[in-house]
């Protein structure tokens, strides 16, 4: 913190909202806290919307003191020891009843590195419980997978984000980044697009080429562009012979996949496949960049792949200019998937059934081997088990919103309602806070000390510009009281943000995503460090860029992995003719708990929309700006209709931010990828009709 002027201090930190984390200066005066960018190499002097407005999170609608559930089903105030001995006294009468077992951790990809490392430490040490899992399985998982299957390492980016100003050709494909991270747009200003999307979205206006599939049939289309490199002679067979290994089977797979019969299954036609893969092979600097349109699918995985597939065989991943990378998009999905919080990993990105990592984390954490527990559900596995006789029977989720956020949410709101406890760690009264029977008020982004890692591996400094409001505490400091509680000696659970990383860096030292060789000191001054940065003399510089001399596997060679398309997903029919996908808007984030607490964003879209194709809208009865009921074989969405040409006409689309009534995870299918357990975010049937005029308005 450095003080400017009598009573103003400003800090350099970093925006608390999706994975660029674009720089940012935080001036407080007189109590009003004001922002302006910084030159960070992400954003170069801008911000989006929410950037700007992010202060206004600092204030106003937000918890300032425990909430106790009464007798009566009240929430009402009490003080921090009233709410910690509930929780510790909650916990220890399930865990007598039903085992360890029986207690759930559910973290957040927002949470810094810090606090997702001591969560889960504290989920596997002073709990012993092994379901602990987090909100990011629902937004990378399936990138992740296919990475380290083809890699043998996961990072969004294995390339900083400035490398892309060169490209010739950037290649989009289930990305709308020109509204989920606007400032990337300054980096591919001079490559020409080729953007896959079934909607002709902002990102889509701005592409040379936009192919426009079918939603669900985007492994078909990459399989089929990948016969086009094989067949036209568009593959770098040097690169393939002596970088890669597995093509054969990945070509004999691609090879079933005609251009007309790819044009058949996914509507786009045979030019535009073949002007596409052109572009990418003929260009001197191409890179292949997927996002959560391929991934959220029952089949993410396998498409995750066959993209990588692609970039291989046109040689990118591994060369300076070019590459293949995954878009993460939380805060801090990068670090919030790489030190514990995740159902089956140890910090350093370890698999916790690895015996070697299991023995490195017991000695970290002054534990026998055998009392760290094994790896548990995933995150829908997690909830859809809650109250169950198999299933936790308390759930402490730090950082995220689930009654919203996940997929058939009304049944998960339904499942929360069967716990003995729910415990709810956050700064505003969410959807799934109001579910608690113990609400916990902490701090904020701009209120502590610590670091995330943006989506291209760098690990950043956030900064405490202001103390907290009275009545609030930090995450570290409720681990801490909860721990104590049950028993555990106190120095385990550091709260001071540094003691915390430096522990971290012991903890990763060794693994995939090693820190051991970074330092809040290497980070204030200046240094850009990606990981993996082990400790070094001299100081190891970090690893902006990946794969240059070889791959992660022990034979230095990147995997193809063979995979084919089937029909996935949810079909139409006669009852759901219509195929329904969900994603973000410009001025909303996630499941909207922050962004629909500020005026300037929600006045631009306040309420849950359906996108539908006038054609489509004709025939139903349905007119712009009416209301309607979009229905699911598992509930029904209430939106407010927007007539646009952007979208095909067997499709329409909603936004996932909004609660209540206007909730698109009502309608979402909960069908999960088996090798990532991604949900089927993106793509479920449905079928359309109007609201009749007696019934209620939108839910926002």
């Amino acid at each position: 913190m450095s003080e400017v002027a009598s009573g103003q201090h400003e800090v350099a930190t970093h925006c608390p909202y999706c994975a660029l984390q674009c720089g940012m200066r935080l001036r407080s005066a007189d109590s009003r806290v004001s922002v302006r960018p910084s030159d960070f190499s992400v954003n170069e002097g801008g911000l989006c919307r929410k950037g700007w407005t992010a202060p206004a999170l600092l204030d106003g609608d937000r918890l300032r003191t425990p909430l106790l559930r009464t007798a009566r089903g009240d929430l009402v105030p009490a003080s921090w020891e009233a709410a910690l001995d509930r929780v510790a006294s909650g916990i220890d009468r399930v865990r007598r009843r039903y085992g360890r077992d029986a207690v759930g951790v559910f973290g957040g990809g927002g949470l810094t590195n810090e606090k997702a490392y001591m969560l889960g430490k504290f989920a596997r040490v002073a709990l012993g419980t092994s379901r602990v899992d987090y909100n990011g399985r629902f937004c990378m998982s399936s990138a992740a997978a296919a990475g380290i299957a083809a890699f043998g390492v996961d990072r969004g980016l294995p390339f900083p984000v400035t490398d892309l100003a060169g490209a010739d050709v950037v290649l989009l494909a289930g990305s709308n980044v020109a509204e989920t991270m606007p400032p990337l747009l300054r980096h591919l200003s001079g490559a020409e697009l080729v953007v896959i999307d079934p909607r002709r979205s902002e990102t889509a206006e701005l592409a040379g080429l936009h192919l426009q599939p079918r939603p669900g049939t985007d492994l078909a289309l990459v399989l089929g562009l990948l016969h086009l490199c094989v067949v036209d002679g568009w593959c770098d067979d040097d690169y393939i012979r002596t970088r890669t290994s597995g093509f054969a089977e990945a070509r004999r797979a691609a090879m079933a996949w005609w251009p007309e019969r790819v044009e058949r299954v996914t509507g786009v036609p045979v030019s535009e496949q073949r002007a596409a893969v052109r572009l990418l092979a003929t260009a001197r600097s191409a890179y292949v960049l997927t996002g959560r349109g391929v991934e959220q699918h029952s089949t993410g995985t396998d498409t995750a792949s066959g993209f990588i597939n692609l970039a291989l065989a046109l040689g990118l991943p591994g060369r300076r200019g070019s590459g293949y990378g995954c878009l993460t998009g939380q805060g801090n999905g990068q670090g919030g998937r790489e030190h514990g919080q995740k159902a089956d990993q140890l910090p350093g990105y370890r698999m916790i059934t690895d015996p070697a990592a299991r023995e490195h984390l017991a000695g970290v954490w002054q534990v026998a081997v055998d009392d760290i527990p094994g790896p548990g559900p995933s995150a829908y596995e997690l909830l859809d088990g809650l109250g169950t006789p198999a299933g936790a029977r308390a759930l402490l989720v730090f950082g995220s919103n689930p009654a919203v956020s996940a997929p058939r949410a009304r049944h998960v709101t339904d499942r929360l309602a069967e716990l003995d406890l729910l415990v709810v760690s956050d700064f505003v009264l969410s959807e799934t806070a109001r579910l608690a029977d113990v609400v916990l008020p902490v701090t904020q982004w701009a209120e502590e000390e610590g670091t995330v890692t943006n989506l291209e591996g760098r690990v950043l400094r956030r900064r405490r510009l202001r103390e907290p409001p009275p009545g609030t505490r930090g995450d570290l400091e409720v681990l801490r009281g909860i721990a104590t509680r049950l028993g555990e000696p106190a120095w385990r659970y550091p709260t001071a943000a540094r003691a915390v990383f430096d522990e971290l860096r012991h903890a990763s030292r060794g693994g995939i995503a090693d820190y051991s060789g970074i330092s809040y000191e290497r980070l204030d001054a200046g240094q850009a460090l990606h990981w993996p940065c082990p400790a070094a003399d001299p100081p190891h510089p970090g690893t902006p860029r990946l794969f240059l001399d070889g791959f992660a596997h022990d034979d230095g060679r990147a995997r193809f992995r063979a995979v084919d398309y089937t029909e996935g997903g949810e079909a139409v029919s006669g009852s759901f003719p219509l195929h329904a996908t969900t994603g973000r808007v410009l001025v909303q984030y996630q499941s909207g708990a922050q962004t629909r607490r500020i005026g300037e964003l929600n006045d631009i879209d306040p309420e849950a929309f359906v996108q539908i194709h006038p054609d489509t809208a004709h025939r139903l009865g349905l007119a712009d700006g009416e209301l309607a009921r979009v229905m699911s074989a598992r509930g029904t969405a209430v939106a407010r209709v927007r007539v646009s040409g952007a979208i095909r006409t067997d499709t329409v689309f909603l936004p996932f931010h909004f609660p209540g009534d206007g909730s698109a995870n009502r309608i979402t299918s909960a069908e999960l990828d088996p090798r990532s357990k991604m949900p089927a975010f993106k793509l479920c049937a449905v079928r359309v009709e109007p609201l009749p005029s007696t019934s209620q308005g939108v839910a926002a």
